[in-house]
C-alpha cells in the first residue's frame, strides 16, 4: 500500500530528527530475514538505548542528503531492503551488537554506516565491532599502569624471600 503524502513527510521528519541525535549509523540489509530475529535485533538495539528504523530508501535518502551525502550517495547503490539502526547514546555498541547477528544470521547484512560523523564503509564498521569494549580497554590501562609498581614489588620481594630461605636452609642443618 502506497503512503499518503503527509505519512511521508511525517517518516522524513523523524529520520532527520534520529539523524540529528545519533552518534552513529549503521546500514542493514535484511532481505529473508524472519519476523523473530528481526524482533530481537531490535530489542537488542532498545536496551542499548538505540532503535532501528525501517522506511522507503527515497525517504532515507532524503533525510540524510543534506548532513551525509556520502552515505545517501550510497543508499542509492543497494538494492534490496534496507534498515537504519541509530546509536543514540553509544556510538559503538549497536554497531558490535548488529555485527554479532549478522554472523549468527546471515540473513542481516552490514552494508555501510555513519560514525563520529564521518561515512565508513563496510569493512570499516565490521573493523569498528571487532575492537574490545571500552570496559576491555580500561582493565589493559590499568594492568600496564600497575605493572611497573607490581614488578618492583615482586623484585623487593624475591630477595628477601630467597634470603629467609638461606636462613632456614642454614638453621635446620644445625638443628
Amino acid at each position: 500500500m502506497a503512503l499518503t503524502k503527509e505519512q511521508k513527510e511525517k517518516t522524513l521528519e523523524v529520520l532527520k530528527d534520529k539523524i540529528n541525535r545519533q552518534k552513529s549509523i549503521t546500514c542493514i540489509g535484511f532481505s529473508g530475514t524472519n519476523v523473530k530475529i528481526f524482533t530481537e535485533l531490535r530489542r537488542i538495539l532498545k536496551e542499548q538505548k538505540g532503535e532501528m528504523l525501517v522506511a522507503k530508501k527515497t525517504l532515507m535518502k532524503l533525510a540524510l542528503k543534506e548532513k551525509y551525502p556520502d552515505m545517501a550517495a550510497e543508499l542509492g547503490n543497494i538494492h534490496g531492503e534496507v534498515a537504519l539502526a541509530f546509536g543514540f547514546e553509544d556510538a559503538l555498541t549497536p554497531i558490535k551488537s548488529i555485527y554479532k547477528m549478522s554472523t549468527a544470521n546471515k540473513s542481516i547484512e552490514i552494508l555501510a554506516g555513519l560514525f563520529d560523523d564521518k561515512f565508513i564503509t563496510k569493512e570499516e564498521v565490521i573493523v569498528l565491532a571487532k575492537l574490545p569494549s571500552r570496559e576491555e580497554l580500561l582493565v589493559k590501562l590499568m594492568g600496564t599502569m600497575s605493572a611497573p609498581s607490581s614488578n618492583l614489588v615482586r623484585v623487593l620481594c624475591g630477595n628477601l624471600r630467597d634470603l629467609i630461605s638461606i636462613f632456614n636452609k642454614v638453621t635446620l642443618r644445625s638443628i
